[in-house]
Order: C-alpha cells, then structure tokens, then sequence
C-alpha cells in the first residue's frame, strides 16, 4: 500500500484518513479516492513533499485553509464527486498546481483566489450549481481546458476573453442564451461545446475564430446562421447542431 512516495489506499473502505500517512510526511502521492471520508484534517499541511492528492469520491463537506499550504502540490489536486459546498481562498496559494478538478460537487460559486493559480491547466468544475464565475478567472493565462459541463451558467466573465492558451471549452448543458461574447477572444479554442443550452442563433464571429475545430451546438433551438456553419465547414471545422 505504501513504498514511502506514494500511499495507495483507493477503495480502502476508509471513513478516515488512516494514522499512518501521517508518518510518512515526504509522500509525493496520496491516494485516498473512492471511500467514505468525511473529514480531512488540518494535519495535512504537514506532508510538504505532496504533488498529489486524489480525495475524489468521497463525502467531504468541506476542505481545510491549510491544503492551500502545500509548497509542492504540483501535479494534481482532486476533489470530485464529495459533498462541497464552497472552497477556502487558501486554495489560491496553489500557485504551482496544474489540474484542478471540483466536478460533482454542491457549489454555487468558486472563490475569487482561483485566479491565483497561474500555473493550472486544467480546470474542471462539471455539474455543480454554479451561476457565475469569478472574473479572475482570467488570470489563468496558462489554461488550456475548462470544463463546465452542467451548471447554471447564463454568461461568462469577460475576463474570458484573456485566456489565450484555452484549447478546449464545455459549456454543455447550461442556461446561455447567446454565445458568451467573451469567446470571440480566445485565439487557440479548437473545441466549444455548446449542447443542451438555450441558443437561438450563431453569431456570425465564430467562424473568425483562427483555431476552432469542432463547435457543438446540438440540443439548442439554434436558427439560421447558414452562413457562419458554411463558413466554419469551408475551412474544415466540423460543426454539429
């Protein structure tokens, strides 16, 4: 279970954090995925030589301050599928880390801190209860995935527009009306997913969209637009709807 870096104890059948980890305080990787943990003590602070902590899957309510402590945290940070309702502003100390995954939580929103976190990648925050984002959001200049998949969503910050390494944006199954104007301003998107909204038209600046790929607008009542879709297909995106 353990070989001194990484602590395996994935589907261990733990309400607990077990004793032992804690004498271990140079693991790299602590994997506690798939149990029933309802608590993480403040303890964790201790383990400094953490690039990754996996507490996907679990019950946990909430989230220690201190996990925004961890100097090397680096890799990836997962808190999916648990019973979060909000996120400490600690969190934004992670400044290193570069794959944050929130999904499958309770929340409703997520902390201005998050724009702190210039080094993450990856941001994944699917079926939550969000209704807005902060505008820091924008910060993350590094991102190059954000996956917002079934949440309240009605507009995006239009601080979006700075994330210029963004590749990859889900925004299925949300409540937008129109594409969030911000999206005009991500040179390198190659994929938008747009499924299960409440569009009515396609504006007609995605097809100046340089590196779109794929746009899916599937499951929308989506009218007109020929002209854009022809455009954007010329060019070879493959454009769903």
């Amino acid at each position: 279970m353990a070989d001194g870096t990484v602590l395996d104890y994935w589907r261990a059948g733990l309400d607990t954090v077990p004793e032992a980890v804690w004498h271990h305080p140079r693991v790299e990787s602590l994997l506690l995925a798939d149990n029933a943990l309802r608590h993480l003590p403040a303890r964790v602070a201790a383990l400094t030589a953490l690039r990754t902590l996996d507490l996907g899957h679990n019950l946990l309510t909430e989230v220690p301050p201190e996990l925004g402590a961890l100097p090397a945290l680096t890799d990836f940070l997962y808190l999916h599928d648990n019973q979060l309702t909000a996120l400490p502003d600690e969190l934004g100390g992670l400044n290193r880390l570069a794959y944050l995954n929130v999904g499958e939580n309770r929340l409703t929103t997520l902390p201005d801190a998050l724009g702190r976190m210039a080094s993450l990648v990856e941001l994944r925050a699917q079926r939550n209860r969000l209704t807005t984002l902060p505008a820091t959001l924008g910060g993350l200049r590094r991102l190059r995935e954000l996956w917002l998949r079934g949440n309240e969503l009605t507009a995006l910050p239009d601080d979006v527009r700075h994330l210029g390494e963004l590749r990859d944006l889900e925004l299925r199954e949300n409540a937008f009306e129109t594409v969030p104007d911000a999206v005009r301003g991500l040179p390198r998107l190659r994929r938008l997913d747009l499924r299960a909204n409440r569009l009515h038209e396609v504006p007609h600046w995605l097809a100046a969209l340089p590196s779109l790929e794929k746009l899916d607008l599937r499951w929308n009542d989506v009218r007109g637009g020929e002209d854009t879709v022809a455009a954007l297909r010329a060019r070879g995106c493959v454009v769903l709807r």
